[in-house]
């Protein structure tokens, strides 16, 4: 990474155009399409195994979740995948690719659905997934899950809101204990929306300076002793692994348990594919994470 991008601030060093790029995740690919396509592709055939489609958690038409228990179970632990698209695309059938591979390995998985930008504010969609989160708590047990050992999951997008997940100031007023996220896999995802604001995604999203503070995760870290996983694509722009390392290590800072890890070959769409993998590295510290620290 450049000295130009590094610390907090870098990213006001960079023109107009640079800045643009750095946000540009599809550009950092020949063609985006094929990989859209895979997630879909790979996630269809993961309706075979046992799971309950289309639960709804909230108000809103959007507001659906997709279950995938392990049978037999009735304690298994959850991995919750929040999708990404930069909040204005995906849905969660794009998003259980990984839910044979985990449930074989006894973790039960959950696919948020939510609403997307513009039609959605960032603020709505944050406020979507935090109801997810609550209904499965209150509903998980059940469906044969362990709600006391839930580990939240997010890939770009879905890393900014997975990382709204853990910080500390809803959990009350949703009816939910503090520490409802026992532990984090948070992949290429974006934890400071102020050069966000600033550059292409906000024609969509349309922030203010303020609600593009109030809504960064940067704000609001997790509570002390979270166990947390950050990780980005080798093939990830120098801003995306700017944000990942800045906000592991303001985590770290904060008393969190942090792993950081750069996956080698893997750029900002195919990196979550390996959690089809029981192999890869990035399976196994999302595993690791339902361990007893």
């Amino acid at each position: 990474m450049s000295e130009q991008l590094a610390g907090r601030e870098g990213w006001r060093n960079l023109g107009v155009a640079e800045l643009a790029r750095q946000y540009n995740a599809r550009a950092t690919v020949p063609d985006v399409e094929p990989f859209l396509r895979d997630y879909r592709d790979l996630s269809t055939p993961m309706y075979a195994l046992p799971h309950v489609r289309d639960l709804r958690y909230g108000p809103n038409p959007d507001e659906l979740l997709d279950l995938f228990p392990v049978p037999g179970r009735a304690d298994a632990p959850l991995f919750v995948f929040v999708h990404g698209g930069y909040w204005r695309s995906l849905v969660k059938e794009d998003s259980v690719f990984m839910a044979r591979n985990f449930t074989q390995h006894g973790i039960a998985v959950a696919s948020i659905n939510y609403q997307l930008a513009p039609q959605a504010s960032l603020h709505e969609i944050v406020a979507q997934c935090r109801r997810s989160l609550a209904w499965l708590y209150r509903n998980g047990a059940a469906h044969g899950m362990d709600v006391n050992r839930i580990v939240v999951s997010g890939s770009s997008a879905g890393g900014h809101l997975g990382a709204m997940l853990l910080s500390q100031d809803w959990q009350a007023a949703a009816g939910v204990p503090q520490d409802v996220v026992k532990a984090a896999i948070l992949v290429s995802g974006l934890y400071d929306l102020a050069p966000v604001q600033q550059t292409t995604p906000n024609g969509w999203l349309n922030l203010g300076v303020e609600e593009a503070i109030a809504l960064s995760p940067m704000q609001s870290l997790p509570g002390t002793g979270t166990r947390l996983c950050i990780a980005a694509a080798e093939r990830d722009t120098d801003e995306f692994k700017r944000q990942s390392l800045m906000y592991a290590a303001a985590c770290r800072q904060g008393g969190c348990s942090v792993q950081y890890l750069e996956v080698p070959q893997r750029n900002h769409f195919d990196v979550i594919l390996d959690w089809m993998n029981p192999d890869a590295a990035l399976t196994k510290l999302a595993w690791a994470l339902f361990d007893p620290a």
